[in-house]
This record gives C-alpha cells, sequence and structure tokens, in this order.
C-alpha cells in the first residue's frame, strides 16, 4: 500500500493547473501572427508567391500566405490570367499584409488607458484628408505592396479588455479603407 504524500499530491495539482492554464491560453487567448494577402476591390485576381502554386483571390476576400523573412516574391495576374505585376517586398515582421491591388488601406493607433481624454488626444495627432474630409487621430495612408508596420490585422479587431489601466498604451491596427470610416463614425461619434 502506498503512503499518501500531501506535499506530492499539491505539486501534481499545481503543474496540471499550470498545464491547464498555457493549453487556454494558445487555444483561446494568444494572438496568431498571420500574413494576409487581401483583395478590397470587385475584381478577381490571381497571384503566386515564391513560386508556389497559383491562388484565386476573389472579390473582398483575404487568404492567408506563409512568406519568409527577407525577400519574397510574388507574381500577380488579372482575371483573365494575364501577368500584371511581379515584384520582390521584403518581410521584417512576424505578421504583414499584401497588398495586391495598391488599394488604399488605414493604419490607426487606438489608445487605452485609465482617464484617457479622446476629443483632445484626437486633435493633438494630427488628421489625415479621406475623400475631402478631415479624420483626427493621426492615421496613416497605405497603398504599398507590403506592410507590416501594425499589430492587429483587417481581420482581428482592437483589444476589448484594457489590461493595464494605470497608464496609457496603444495598439496600431490596419483598416481597409471602408473599414476605417466606418470604425472611426462609430468609435469617435463625432
Amino acid at each position: 500500500m502506498i503512503k499518501k504524500n500531501p506535499a506530492l499530491f499539491g505539486l501534481l495539482v499545481a503543474l496540471g493547473a499550470f498545464a491547464l492554464s498555457f493549453g487556454v491560453y494558445f487555444q483561446f487567448l494568444a494572438k496568431k501572427d498571420v500574413y494576409l494577402v487581401d483583395n478590397p476591390t470587385p475584381e478577381t485576381y490571381y497571384f503566386k508567391i515564391n513560386a508556389g502554386p497559383q491562388k484565386i483571390l476573389s472579390s473582398g476576400q483575404y487568404v492567408e500566405v506563409d512568406l519568409k523573412k527577407g525577400s519574397n516574391r510574388i507574381e500577380v495576374f488579372d482575371s483573365e490570367k494575364k501577368l500584371m505585376y511581379d515584384s520582390m517586398f521584403t518581410v521584417n515582421g512576424v505578421r504583414g499584409l499584401v497588398n495586391i491591388t495598391h488599394s488604399d488601406y488605414y493604419i490607426h493607433r487606438q489608445y487605452y488607458g485609465y482617464d484617457l481624454k479622446k476629443d483632445s488626444l484626437l486633435s493633438t495627432l494630427g488628421h489625415t484628408m479621406i475623400d475631402g474630409k478631415k479624420y483626427f487621430g493621426g492615421a496613416k495612408k497605405m497603398d504599398k505592396l507590403y506592410t507590416d508596420e501594425f499589430y492587429f490585422n483587417i481581420n482581428e479587431d482592437y483589444d476589448k479588455v484594457v489590461k493595464n489601466i494605470d497608464k496609457v498604451e496603444s495598439r496600431v491596427k490596419i483598416f481597409r479603407k471602408q473599414d476605417f470610416l466606418l470604425y472611426y463614425k462609430q468609435y469617435y461619434k463625432f
């Protein structure tokens, strides 16, 4: 008969709780780092990355792709599969967006914190002109082939929960143009 050892039992319970917490974190809470190719236009495009298989990207769709750090090559074809361009881009970050249509995207910094004065903060960050209208908050227009200058991709939302309310923190998100205009109207309510 084995004698009960409370210290060993406590250690096993603690290790089980530790493993369970890591499992919950990686299953539900961890942010997945991905690279996306996006098409916000009404057209259909085909593309190949790094001489891989040809992929289709329909209107309004995005697709996850595997990119390597450093130089990557993309070939983009129109809906008749005629080559539009063949280009190189450099990947530095762990997430990114490939803009095969060179459409307008907006990179916006959202601030979090206790007693944050949203209106005065927006006016000090400058403004961006979109379709002849001023948008405060310093959103940066991006229409180049590739960017990784953000934290949240087009398929992700800003954090709903602020982790540290003692200080002002910020996160950067990239938006399609229409999504940014909708977000701005709903969030800032001017």
